[in-house]
C-alpha cells in the first residue's frame, strides 16, 4: 500500500541508514553494493527516490530490512509486469492486516472475487451518460462560498477538500450532510487520523487508541449513510438506483460491515486524491504565471458554466493537470505482494511474499523518462499542435503517455475507474476558480511547501492563500 515512503522517512529523520542493495545487474553479472542515504536527501519529508534511483546502475532495487523484503522499480516494463501479473494483495498478508481496521474488505484492501465484484458494480458509475450528468452538477464558484469582499487568508486545501467531500458524498451516495455530532472539520481530522495512524502501523508507531476511536467514528458515519439509503429505497421501491451506494445495496449484499467498508474506501478515493492534486496544482500555477495566462485564455473561450463537451475540450488545462500530478502525484508510492515466485522483465527474481512497490513520485522525476528538463512544470510536454498549425488554427491536441511510465492512476486491470471523472471535475473547478479569482500564496515568496505522504499525499500545514477577485 502507498505508505512505505513514510516508513523509510521515519527512520531517516533520526539517522543515516545503510541499505544493502541486492541483485543489480551490470554486464550480465549479479553484483551487490551498499550505499548510505543521508537524511538530508529527505528534506522535503518525502523520499526523493528519484535521486537514489537515477544514480543507481540498475532499474530495480531490492532492500532487506526489518525481516521484510521490498523491491522498488523505475522501469515501466517492470511496473507493467507488477500491475498485470501475479503481484496482488494476498489474503492475510501483513499489508492487508495493517490497513484492515481502516479499510476492511473495501476495494483498496482486497483481491479476488470480492475485488472483481466491487469494481464491476462501481464501473456503472463512470459511463459517458453518468459523466455528462456529473459535469452538470460539479461545484462551480458559487459553491466555493468565497466572499470577494473578504479576501482574508484561508487554507486552500482545507477549503477544496471540504467542497470535494460534499460533492463526492452527493454524487456517490446522494448524501448531503454529516452527523450532528461529527462536524465537517472534525470528520476531516478523524479521517486523516485514521489514514495517518494506519500508515504508521508499518513502523509500530502512532496511537492504537486514537486509531480505534477514529475508525469507530468513521464506521458510525458510514452506517448512518447506509441506514438512510436503505430507508429511502424501502420507501421508494421503484427508485432508480443511480448512485453508487444504491447499486451496492440493490446487488443483494446485505452484510452491513461489507457495505460499510465500501463506503469508507470510496470516501478515501474521492475525498483525498482530488483535493491533494488541486492543492499542488494551484501552488504550481502561482509559481508559473505564464502557464496560468494560457489556461485563462482557454477558459475564456468556454461558457461560465461549461458543459461536458466544453470541459473535455479544455486540452491545455488537462495537460497542466497531468504535469502537476507528474511532479506531485496524489498517491506517491504503491505496491503489491507477490502471490508466487516470479521473474521480472529485467531479470530480477521475486520470491513469494515479497513486497514490491512502484514509485510514481520518483518516476515522475527521472531524466530517463522525462528528459533533462524534468524539474520544469511544462504542460507542453503533453501537447502537440493540431493539424498543420494553419488550417486548424494551431490548436493544441493532447498526447497521452504510456500509463506504465506515468502510473499516477495505476494501469492495467486496476487502473483507476474514476480517472475521467476526476479530470472532468478538476477542470471544472479550475475554470470556476480562475475565471473569478487569482490564487495567491500567503506564505513567504520562494518557500516551497513540504510534500508529505500517508495513504495519499498532503501539503504540510496546508496551503494558506488569498483569493483575489479579478478585475474583469
Amino acid at each position: 500500500m502507498p505508505c512505505y515512503g513514510d516508513m523509510h522517512l521515519a527512520l531517516l529523520k533520526e539517522l543515516e541508514v545503510k541499505y544493502v542493495i541486492y541483485q543489480y545487474f551490470s554486464a550480465g553479472l549479479a553484483k551487490c553494493c551498499c550505499i548510505t542515504i543521508s537524511a538530508t536527501m529527505y528534506r522535503n519529508r518525502t523520499p526523493n527516490g528519484h535521486q537514489i534511483l537515477s544514480k543507481l546502475p540498475t532499474v530495480t532495487v531490492v532492500l532487506r530490512r526489518f525481516l521484510m523484503i521490498h523491491a522498488f522499480y523505475r522501469k515501466p516494463a517492470n511496473v507493467q509486469h507488477i500491475l498485470n501479473q501475479v503481484l496482488r494483495l494476498r489474503e492475510g498478508s501483513k499489508s492487508r492486516q495493517t490497513l484492515f481496521d481502516f479499510l476492511g474488505n473495501g476495494i483498496f484492501n482486497i483481491d479476488g472475487d470480492s475485488w472483481k465484484f466491487q469494481r464491476q458494480v462501481s464501473s456503472h458509475e463512470f459511463n459517458t451518460k453518468s459523466l455528462r450528468k456529473f459535469v452538470e452538477t460539479v461545484v462551480d464558484t458559487k459553491s466555493l462560498t468565497l466572499n470577494p469582499d473578504s479576501l482574508h487568508c484561508c487554507s486552500y486545501n482545507q477549503h477544496t477538500s471540504k467542497i470535494r467531500f460534499r460533492q463526492h458524498m452527493q454524487d456517490r451516495f446522494e448524501h448531503e450532510y454529516l452527523l450532528p455530532d461529527l462536524p465537517e472539520t472534525e470528520f476531516a481530522k478523524t479521517f486523516d487520523d485514521a489514514a495517518k495512524i494506519s500508515s504508521g502501523r508499518f513502523l509500530n508507531i502512532g496511537s492504537e487508541k486514537r486509531l480505534k476511536e477514529a475508525c469507530s467514528d468513521l464506521r458510525e458515519f458510514a452506517r448512518n449513510i447506509i441506514k438512510e439509503k436503505k430507508q429511502e429505497l424501502s420507501n421508494k421501491p421503484s427508485l432508480e438506483t443511480v448512485d453508487l451506494l444504491s447499486r451496492f445495496l440493490s446487488s443483494g449484499h446485505s452484510d452491513e460491515d461489507f457495505v460499510t467498508d465500501i463506503v469508507i474506501s470510496f470516501i478515501l478515493a474521492g475525498r483525498d486524491t482530488t483535493s491533494a492534486a488541486l492543492t499542488w496544482y494551484f501552488w504550481l500555477l502561482s509559481q508559473n504565471p505564464e502557464i496560468e495566462k494560457e489556461i485563462l485564455r482557454e477558459i475564456k473561450d468556454k461558457s461560465e458554466s461549461p458543459v461536458y463537451e466544453e470541459v473535455k475540450d479544455m486540452v491545455y488545462t488537462h495537460a497542466s493537470l497531468c504535469e502537476s500530478m507528474r511532479l506531485y502525484p496524489p498517491v506517491p508510492i504503491d505496491g503489491k505482494v507477490a502471490l508466487r515466485d516470479d521473474v521480472l522483465p529485467d531479470g530480477t527474481v521475486i520470491k513469494k511474499g515479497m513486497r514490491v512497490s512502484y514509485h510514481p513520485y520518483a518516476m515522475g522525476r527521472l531524466e530517463m523518462l522525462w528528459g533533462p528538463d524534468w524539474e520544469e512544470f511544462k504542460p507542453e510536454r503533453w501537447l502537440q499542435r493540431a493539424g498543420d498549425g494553419v488550417s486548424n488554427d494551431g490548436k493544441w491536441s493532447f498526447v497521452g503517455r504510456d500509463p506504465y511510465s506515468y502510473p499516477v492512476f495505476q494501469a492495467g486491470p486496476r487502473i483507476c475507474l474514476g480517472k475521467d471523472m476526476a479530470f472532468l471535475q478538476m477542470k471544472r473547478v479550475v475554470a470556476g476558480i480562475l475565471r473569478r479569482f487569482k490564487v495567491v500564496p500567503a506564505a513567504e515568496d520562494g518557500v516551497e511547501p513540504v510534500f508529505v505522504s500517508f495513504l495519499t499525499s498532503k501539503m504540510e500545514g496546508g496551503f494558506p492563500v488569498r483569493f483575489e477577485e479579478r478585475a474583469n
